[in-house]
């Protein structure tokens, strides 16, 4: 048996640390003596405490831990798939962490060489266009930002499920209108389109009529400039919004290998004042 003291030094956790461990039942002294409180561990136990170092090096939670450690499974299918998704999970934080050092070094070299942080606004370009009639067949509902991704999915399915099983014909790539005019705690009300050449029941005429356009290649992280871009356009040349705000998507993640490759059509429904 070890003491707590000698259990601390040798796993290199406090005994503060152990103790509440303890409390929250994620890791039990083996044995407490009655008389003195002084907390015991059995050597076995030493495997465990260094799999809970392990684990929270991964960023595991402690409540995962302990479900991992409740679960018996610890050389199993479970934590094997636990593992695996969290090398997913910090790929994916790596990825962004490489995209925002990859921004702040952009940014430094623009202060470096005197000019502004946001003179990148400069390089987006804002064209005026006539958008045609067109039949959309769609899904509108209220999404939340952080469900979007899985919302595209599972709309975009839906509505090529039916293309396919009706035999229509695809006339434009698949696009997105946010019909709200701001986030709310319910999400965005958002339609999931795609234009079809037949008039069947369930579609609708959209008619946007003349649109600031912009395309970006690339992230969708600038999307929100782009929007910022277009807005401060309007405004300066006499013009207002009139109806939702839409994205074409000319090729999106499921149809590319590198985020540079995406391209997305950014449309801005306008009129004179």
């Amino acid at each position: 048996m070890l003491s707590i003291g000698e259990f601390s030094k040798i796993c290199r956790v406090s005994a503060k640390t152990l103790r509440y461990y303890a409390e929250i039942g994620l890791i039990l002294p083996s044995e407490i003596n009655p008389e003195n409180g002084y907390r015991y561990y059995a050597i076995e136990q030493l495997e465990t405490m260094l799999l809970i170092i392990r684990l929270k090096s991964y960023n595991f939670s402690l409540e995962e831990i302990k479900q991992i450690i409740e679960s018996g499974e610890m050389n199993e299918e479970k934590l094997y798939a636990a593992l695996t998704k969290k090398r997913e999970d910090m790929k994916k934080q790596l990825y962004e962490q490489e995209k925002s050092l990859y921004q702040l070094e952009c940014d430094i070299s623009k202060l470096k060489n005197g000019k502004p942080i946001m003179s990148y606004l400069d390089d987006i370009d804002v064209e005026l266009v006539e958008v045609p009639m067109m039949y959309l067949l769609s899904v509108r509902k209220m999404v939340q930002a952080d469900h979007f991704a899985d919302e595209y999915d599972v709309c975009f399915g839906r509505l090529l499920g039916r293309i396919r099983k009706e035999n229509l014909t695809i006339a434009n790539p698949p696009m997105v209108l946010f019909h709200s005019n701001e986030f709310s705690p319910f999400g965005l009300d958002t339609e999931f389109a795609i234009p079809i050449r037949e008039y069947v029941t369930g579609t609708r005429d959209f008619k946007a009529g003349l649109c600031l356009k912009t395309v970006v290649k690339g992230s969708y992280s600038i999307l929100s400039s782009v929007y910022a871009k277009q807005t401060t356009w309007a405004e300066q040349n006499g013009y207002e919004c009139t109806s939702a705000l839409f994205e074409v998507y000319v090729t999106d993640p499921s149809q590319v290998t590198k985020e540079d490759e995406l391209i997305t059509e950014v449309y801005y429904p306008i009129r004179k004042r």
